[in-house]
């Protein structure tokens, strides 16, 4: 008897196959929809070969209302969303807007309509930490609270903002409705998860992150560089007030974040506590010069890179505080940045071609030997 059953949009995606894995894991039942848009169904065979579960997939739009109705029709022991299909390149939102706002908050209101149509009451929305902005711009706010104050410096952030005033209101309302009623209410939670940077693959070697066309975060754009498929990286200004002049970011293991989002899951479904925010990081922040240092070392040798002006809505510092989660989600990281660096190159060395490859006969057969051992 599973769990439960959670949708998973973007599923297909890197956070979203991970968290997919973890839900599977844990014992419930997963659909995903994704557009397929920045993804590969090839993630699902992965997730198999991992878990031994598969989930159900369908390739839907997360703009496409009548395509959600139908999923969450033909599947009405679904009781909770875990959200992330968006468009998620910070620098790219600023040059195409529109179409940001039409996917990621358009979209998102399309699928709380449709959740609200089939009574599917908690939603566990994948936020950004770019939602704080500039936190350095208030004193006493490094690393990042969630009581700091909102102040996104680029579209894509702006985006965020807008969703999780969008399901605060949506909640409080349904919550509002229900108790005018004298109806139960307290089945409409929502979690906003406020992340850092995402990063790593799984100790496997042969799931990680497989974007489509040109990455946009650092480290798989270093797992091409080391591969040879780029010459060199951007490291995007080198003035900024950091001990080395280059950005902070907290990066957080890929298994780390899945984690979070399942223990986000389990505290509404079991606490019912209305909305809440949670910061998921590591709280410790690394300049992008110290990652290029250790991914390097992970690989063996020092990676090519050329520093060219700031990119535009860039901020100094983006670590957070995960206290709150750390207490109320009882969830911490357990992998560290040399975890991450290691698993993403074991990834990159062995699946150059990402999932348009099959994965190597010599990580299956470690894969299996390792599920031997365990069972």
């Amino acid at each position: 008897m599973a769990v439960g059953t959670v949708l998973v949009t973007g599923g297909t995606g890197y956070i979203g196959s991970f968290t997919t894995l973890a839900l599977l894991d844990n014992g419930y039942d997963v659909v995903i929809v994704d557009s397929l848009l920045n993804s590969s169904k090839a993630a699902l065979d992965r997730i198999e070969l991992i878990c031994g579960k598969r989930p159900t997939f369908y390739q839907v739009d997360i703009t496409d209302e009548a395509g959600l109705d139908d999923v969450f029709s033909k599947h009405p022991d679904i009781d909770s969303v875990i959200h992330f299909a968006a468009l998620k390149a910070v620098g790219e939102s600023g040059e195409i807007p529109l179409e940001y706002y039409r996917v990621n908050v358009g979209g998102s209101i399309t699928l709380l309509r449709s959740m609200a149509k089939h009574n599917v009451s908690n939603i566990v929305f994948s936020s950004s930490a770019t939602v704080y902005g500039d936190a350095t711009r208030i004193p006493g706010m490094i690393p990042i609270p969630e009581n700091c104050p909102i102040g996104p410096t680029n579209t894509y952030g702006h985006t965020k903002v807008m969703i999780e005033t969008v399901i605060s209101d949506h909640i409080e309302a349904e919550r509002r409705k229900a108790k005018k009623a004298g109806k139960p209410f307290e089945q409409w939670n929502g979690a906003l998860l406020r992340y850092f940077n995402p990063c790593g693959a799984h100790p496997s070697g042969i799931m990680g992150e497989d974007p489509q066309g040109v990455p946009y975060n650092l480290l798989p754009l270093l797992g091409k560089v080391a591969t040879g498929e780029r010459d060199k990286l951007l490291v995007f200004g080198d003035d900024y007030a950091s001990k080395d002049g280059t950005a902070i970011r907290d990066y957080i293991h890929v298994l780390d974040l899945a984690s979070g989002h399942l223990a986000a899951l389990n505290y509404l479904r079991e606490k019912k506590p209305g909305v809440k925010a949670w910061n998921l990081g590591s709280g410790r922040g690394s300049t992008v010069f110290e990652m290029i240092k250790a991914f390097s070392k992970v690989v063996g040798r020092d990676l090519p890179y050329q520093v060219v002006d700031r990119r535009l809505g860039d901020v100094l510092d983006l670590t957070a505080n995960p206290a709150l989660a750390n207490e109320e989600l009882q969830w911490k990281t357990k992998l560290t940045l040399e975890d991450a660096c290691a698993d993403l190159w074991r990834w990159v060395e062995n699946n150059p071609k990402g999932y348009r490859q099959d994965p190597p006969a010599e990580l299956l057969e470690k894969l299996k030997a390792s599920k031997a051992v365990k069972n």
